[in-house]
């Protein structure tokens, strides 16, 4: 066993052979939990089953683990650190526990590894004598190699503000002492190259309150994680991740692409290294759905690919090359992971524009920075003994040119400036605080006490057979606490023993109807699940009252039910349509099911084109005419994806899920999913796309309806054709050229008004020429002018430097209600020191904004109008000022 793929293989065999079902990698967005970024480890997919929220397939699981770690970014390069890896483990969820953990991980690195057990170093935490005496008894490891280190290396806390916790136990491979660092007493978890932690075991066994307090978990549990790199640096004996064959083929077409050798020059080994690793991890990434964006997940990614080709161009490579170095990732690893194959024309797209991207935003952003750093300089080009670069700079550069803040950073420290990213991110905070709290990835493994209290297990859900159902009242709650009985006009959650009604999940929303009881009636307004298995009708007593024990009649609404089947089923079909038409990379980031419309929210980097919209809408009205079956049965999650069934969106699933298969003999859509269907597609009746838009982050939203809902809208827009058709006294047959024909005398408009425009402005900078001050012998022009944007502001300025020959000139106006200004100064005055960057910064500042450009051109802008006549106010001080 010396391959990476020998490994991870050897690995699930091996606990396959003990009892262990082996589950299918998870993708690195882990869809349906907001606490997590990414799928950072092993045991993030089996969060539910740890949680008791869902039932596991089995108490034993292994998995080989696609996982994705943002914290080292900034360190990838050197020889250890990585964003991406691939995570080995085995779990028990309340079956075995220390003992049998350590045995099987002592067996498989010696017998299957092969590696010499006086190479082999424990650690275990402070006071865990259980793993002590397992690892020194059991297992025979001498208690000098046995180390105890406190909470920060050995112990495991929740995830989130409570929760599961546990000390854990690693095993460390001893590379030998010509790799110590002469410290006498290094040992494991010691900072240097001798040791390397080659597994971790958690021993889940408490449960944390919020108050830090700790209880036994009666069924305790064991969750581990091998990185794969390490163990295939360790069997394949390199002290470098990168040297293995895992990254080899990489980094060999890197290095054909930069014309390097890897070894011979330390700096480009560094940044081979980089674009290795983040070319791996961009395929990855991408392949799971994820896009370039501006915030959350597709932020990341952009940084990691702009990280990248910013390394490639300290290589030499100015031209696109990063799509070659990721198709080198994409077939090292499509044989253990075939999405990777599967959807490698649109990596390699996404990775295109990418770079295309990067470049413009390069071209556009580094003349200004230059021009920001050239104003802060001391003459020589390097820092002067002055303020860092402004934060205010750093998010101008950001926002409005799209260059990232990290390459601020950098490249200003490569020419000796530091860079005030604090307030960078007070201005970030400021403009950005929803879309902060929104990326507020905060722990969510906490219990809902309140009704896990309840002492109801299980609600059994009827509601796939049945609209109708007698039933028993088992729980009540008012205030979100349990109470006995509730009273007309009282909002209330009730809890029955069986129930019709569906709990939303999955973009569905939950069912409507009654309850009534022998005493009262409740209006059922909606029906949720908080924990596993429990589910919870929410309402008003609308009659006498309710209480614990009645016998009921639970009704859901027929209607509302029938017409979110119809757009859950047309969902389904929307899903496959997409996929069909723009390619399997499309994978679904969310949706929203409601009786009257629906939403679909995908991964993809382009609007769609009219013509693909079309395609997609009349391919899915014709598998409606078509009147697919709708046919569902039970699986294995394992087995429903093996079989083809789309899974993107599982949010929690457990030992059997629910596969939703419409075919006409040849399958069109198959899907996992929980909610509710019609019987064919015949009954969703027409569907009608109604918008199609970016969310942001490289998704897209198309929103639609279907049935009854499509046949109101299609009755509207025909009712605002006549009333147009009325207006304009032209027969709706003749409608579009009388559009065409209004829109062609608008446009003529428009540009004579363009025309009237410029004349008008040349008029008023013919009056400017008069009004210019002598600034020390230089001729100064500020003024606030009457132009609608910058492009005009140019333009005067332009003719002012032409006719004046040396000069300042700093021009502002008022666009969209904000100030802006364009700051110009001849290339004589730029020879006597005068910058237009450091000119436009600092009179952008007065009105609360900032900006900066070129020496001899620059613009800003500003918050406060009222602030402008002042700002202006201040040029011929900064004239004077830049003079001295």
């Amino acid at each position: 066993m010396t391959t990476g793929d020998e490994i991870r293989k050897a690995f699930l065999e091996f606990f396959e052979g003990l009892g262990h079902i082996p589950m299918p990698s998870a993708s690195l967005v882990p869809a349906g939990d907001p606490t997590l970024l990414f799928t950072s480890a092993g045991m993030v997919p089996f969060k539910p089953f740890f949680m008791g929220e869902s039932t596991p397939p089995s108490k034993r699981l292994t998995s080989s683990q696609k996982s994705f770690r943002t914290t080292d970014i900034d360190e990838v390069g050197d020889h250890k650190h990585l964003t991406f890896f691939e995570m080995l483990g085995n779990f028990s969820i309340g079956d075995y526990f220390k003992k049998d953990a350590i045995a099987f991980c002592w067996e498989f690195v010696t017998r299957h590894f092969g590696l010499p057990p006086d190479r082999l170093y424990a650690t275990i935490y402070l006071d865990d004598e259980e793993a002590f005496h397992h690892w020194k008894d059991d297992v025979g490891l001498p208690e000098e190699r046995i180390y105890r280190y406190g909470n920060e290396d050995n112990w495991w806390g929740p995830a989130g503000k409570e929760g599961p916790c546990g000390p854990c136990s690693e095993i460390h491979y001893d590379n030998g002492e010509e790799y110590a660092c002469g410290d006498p007493q290094c040992h494991p978890n010691h900072d240097c190259e001798r040791f390397v932690e080659l597994w971790n075991l958690v021993f889940m066994q408490y449960y944390q309150d919020l108050e830090g307090n700790r209880t036994p978990l009666p069924a305790p549990s064991i969750d581990t994680g091998m990185g794969l790199e390490r163990a295939a640096a360790i069997l394949q004996g390199k002290q470098n991740l990168y040297e293995t064959d895992l990254f080899q083929p990489i980094l060999d077409v890197a290095c054909g692409l930069a014309a390097k050798t890897y070894g011979r020059d330390r700096d480009a080994d560094y940044a081979l290294r980089v674009v290795a690793e983040h070319s791996r991890a961009a395929a990855f990434l991408i392949a799971d759905g994820v896009v370039p964006g501006n915030e959350g997940r597709g932020y990341v990614l952009r940084r990691v690919i702009r990280r990248a080709i910013r390394y490639g161009r300290r290589l030499g490579l100015d031209g696109p090359f990063l799509a070659r170095v990721v198709d080198a990732a994409i077939i090292r690893f499509e044989g253990p992971y075939p999405e990777l194959a599967t959807n490698r024309d649109f990596i390699i797209r996404v990775v295109n524009l990418e770079e295309e991207r990067f470049g413009h935003a390069f071209e556009r952003g580094s003349g200004i920075l230059d021009g920001i750093l050239a104003s802060l300089a001391d003459g020589t080009g390097r820092a002067a003994d002055t303020a860092p670069v402004p934060g205010t700079d750093v998010f101008t550069l950001y926002d409005t040119y799209g260059f990232p803040p990290e390459l601020t950073a950098e490249i200003a420290r490569e020419h000796g400036f530091d860079v005030d990213m604090e307030g960078f991110q007070r201005e970030m905070d400021a403009q950005r605080e929803r879309a902060r709290a929104a990326q507020a990835f905060s722990g969510a493994m906490e219990m809902l006490t309140t009704y896990e209290n309840l002492g109801v297990d299980r609600v059994l859900f009827v509601g796939y057979a049945e609209l109708h159902r007698e039933s028993v009242v088992t729980a009540l709650l008012v205030d979100d606490a349990p109470v006995g009985y509730a009273t007309v006009g009282q909002t209330v959650e009730v809890v029955l023993r069986d129930t019709p009604f569906y709990a939303e999940g999955g973009g569905q929303v939950g069912d409507a109807g009654t309850i009534r009881g022998p005493n009262g009636r409740v209006c059922v307004e909606d029906t949720q699940a908080p924990v596993a298995g429990l589910i919870v009708h929410r309402g008003v007593v609308a009659e006498g009252d309710v209480s614990l024990g009645d016998l009921v009649a639970a009704s859901v609404d027929p209607s509302r039910r029938l017409d979110t089947a119809r757009n859950h089923s047309a969902t389904h079909l929307l899903h496959a349509g997409l996929r069909q038409v723009l390619g399997a990379h499309v994978r679904q980031a969310g949706s929203l099911v409601t009786p009257d419309r629906l939403r679909f929210d995908y991964s993809h980097v382009s609007p769609l084109a009219g013509e693909e919209l079309r395609e997609i809408q009349g391919l899915v009205n014709a598998k409606v005419r078509d009147n697919l079956s709708v046919s569902t049965r039970e699986s294995t999650l394992t087995q429903a994806v093996n079989d083809g069934a789309l899974a993107f969106f599982g949010d929690r699933y457990g030992e059997t899920v629910r596969v939703v298969e419409m075919s006409d003999g040849d399958a069109f859509s198959v899907e996992v999913c929980g909610g509710t269907h019609i019987a064919a597609t015949g009954q969703i009746g027409p569907l009608f796309v109604v918008g199609e838009s970016s969310i942001g982050g490289g998704m897209r939203r198309v929103e639609a309806v279907a049935g009854r809902a499509a046949e109101e809208l299609f009755l509207q827009r025909t009712a605002t054709l006549e009333s147009l058709s009325r207006k304009l006294e032209t027969p709706l047959v003749d409608l579009e050229q009388r559009m065409d024909s209004f829109i062609e005398d608008v446009d003529r408009m428009r540009k004579r008004l363009a025309t009237l425009e410029r004349e008008s402005l040349l008029r008023e900078a013919r009056d400017l020429l008069s009004s210019a001050a002598d600034v020390d012998g230089v001729r100064v022009v500020s003024a606030r002018t009457s132009a609608t944007n910058t492009e005009g502001m140019r333009q005067m300025g332009d003719w002012l430097k032409e006719k004046l020959s040396s000069a300042v000139v700093v021009l502002a106006a008022l666009e969209n209600g904000r100030p802006s200004l364009v700051a110009m100064v001849t290339p004589d005055l730029v020879a006597r020191g005068l910058n237009a960057g450091a000119i436009a910064r600092d009179t952008a500042k007065v009105m609360g904004g900032g900006g900066g450009g070129r020496p001899e051109m620059a613009q800003a802008g500003g918050k406060r109008a009222d602030k402008l006549e002042e700002a202006l106010g201040r040029v011929p001080g900064l004239v004077r000022q830049g003079l001295s």
